[in-house]
């Protein structure tokens, strides 16, 4: 599939390239680091690209000194304002009134940003892998391992990139993955562009935020803590956090097609399912219990008997992970021990669900 890239001009100057295809209700996926071109060549993207088009109508493109986009810019502006203009250049060059916002790793500040001063032009947000302080998604040991190659060896920084970090481990996937990094832009811009992300913070905006926000986690232990996005859903006024099955930090690769229908569900009605996985449907929605996904796994294997250091092997997580869990998880249900967690959740499994406080009572 050929789409061509269009160009719109942002009010300072910029050229910007993107890309428009699909039909439905407008989604425009906000880059982090990206090569809009060269990303069709990758398997797994043009299969999600594809599959997102059929629902919606889908816009991508590449922020400023990135892919397509104009390369000769000034490296000292690359904060949130300079990417809102590229946003608004876009969406003034297409004529969308007001779509959903995908914000991705690098572009969930920008979304949140643009959602909070712009409510009237911004329908719904899915928000994935970011923070409204960068600095914070930036803090995880690997991460900072990723960027220090930056500079020191840009081919290598860009295979680790696409494989040990985001997990496009197939080698058509990766091979393609590490080349989009690699052509994405220059050593000196990416190490520009991740020195402005340290200091770019939208917490203080989060309150107004009106759209209702989506809030994805897919994330293996040594990355973000779920905890991030947590807090994140909690500061939004309309905000809800799925946990999806796995442990590969990306969208639309380890179970793409729940993931579609996941995010196109949520884009088209504002319907939020659990994913189940690996059939691309929709369960329905989280349980009255205010558990997430994991939490609710880790009270199963709870409630089986397991110890702590048996369930952290089963789900493939770190003891204190498991601990933190059944804090959280005493919390929700009310339960004051651990006998007492086991107790409520045979009740809720014998057919009492409604025995369960919401989230956040117990």
């Amino acid at each position: 599939m050929t789409v061509e890239p269009r160009f719109a001009r942002t009010e300072d100057g910029v050229s910007i390239g993107y890309q428009i295809l699909g039909q439905g209700p407008p989604l425009v996926w906000m880059p982090s680091l990206s090569n809009i071109t060269a990303q069709w060549r990758i398997p797994a993207l043009r299969a999600a690209y594809t599959g997102l088009a059929r629902k919606v109508t889908l816009i991508l493109y590449d922020g400023r000194g990135t892919g397509i986009s104009d390369r000769r810019i000034d490296l000292g502006d690359l904060g949130v304002d300079a990417h809102l203009r590229d946003l608004r250049a876009v969406l003034d060059h297409v004529g969308v009134q007001r779509p959903s916002l995908l914000g991705y790793y690098h572009s969930v500040a920008t979304a949140i940003a643009f959602a909070a001063r712009e409510p009237e032009r911004v329908r719904r947000l899915v928000l994935f892998g970011g923070s409204p302080q960068l600095r914070e998604a930036m803090l995880p040991a690997q991460t900072q391992a990723l960027l220090s190659l930056v500079e020191q060896d840009w081919d290598l920084f860009a295979d680790a990139a696409a494989t040990a970090w985001l997990g496009w481990d197939s080698a058509a996937s990766g091979r393609w993955t590490a080349e989009a990094f690699r052509t994405a832009t220059s050593p000196a811009a990416a190490k520009a562009w991740f020195e402005a992300a340290g200091h770019i913070d939208v917490t203080g905006e989060l309150s107004r935020v009106r759209a209702p926000a989506l809030v994805l986690h897919r994330q293996g232990e040594q990355r973000i803590p779920v905890e991030v996005f947590q807090r994140l859903t909690a500061g939004l006024p309309d905000g809800r956090l799925v946990e999806l099955p796995g442990a590969t930090p990306t969208l639309f690769i380890e179970d793409p097609a729940a993931d579609i229908a996941l995010v196109t569900g949520f884009v088209t009605s504002g319907r939020v399912g659990q994913p189940e996985p690996g059939t691309g449907r929709m369960g329905r929605s989280a349980p009255r219990t205010g558990l997430t996904a994991r939490e609710g796994e880790v009270l199963r294997l709870l409630a089986t008997g397991d110890s702590n250091a048996e369930i952290g092997r089963e789900l493939g997580i770190t003891v204190h992970t498991v601990e933190r869990h059944l804090s959280a998880i005493y919390r929700k249900i009310g339960a004051r021990s651990r006998s007492d967690a086991i107790r409520i959740s045979v009740i809720a499994r014998d057919g009492s669900p409604g025995r369960f406080p919401a989230a956040g009572t117990g």
